[in-house]
């Protein structure tokens, strides 16, 4: 099993920045990839980036595209999700979520493992 732990989020005027964290423990695998996915209120929950295991593939949405950036740091088994410019249609739930194997994790249904949440709102 693997535990997935979220944190950084809060309320930000747009135009701000914030750092989601997602901390990783318990089962390990040699390739998997992370991802942020987002949900808002009434709304599907979407795909919003995610790295490859070895840190040298990411992937955006079209939304975020220039303004957020995934990273991990394998020592600390962190994932970030830097959020730069931020909009008031970034605000939702955005959660950390693990995919085994080479397929990089960009859909839901795919996802083996989904961290709690955690919330962020943008303020105009």
């Amino acid at each position: 099993q693997v535990q997935l732990v979220e944190s950084g989020g809060g309320l930000v005027q747009a135009g701000g920045s914030l750092r989601l964290s997602c901390a990783a423990s318990g089962r390990t695998f040699s390739t998997y990839s992370v991802g942020w996915f987002r949900q808002a209120p009434g709304k599907e929950r979407e795909f919003v980036a995610a790295i490859s295991w070895s840190g040298g593939s990411t992937f955006y949405a079209d939304s975020v595209k220039g303004r957020f950036t995934i990273s991990n740091d394998s020592a600390k088994n962190t994932v970030y999700l830097q959020m730069n410019s931020l909009e008031p249609e970034d605000t939702a739930v955005y959660y950390c979520a693990v995919k085994r194997g080479y397929t990089i994790v960009r859909i839901t249904t795919l996802v083996d493992y989904w961290g709690q949440g955690t919330l962020v709102t943008v303020s105009s």
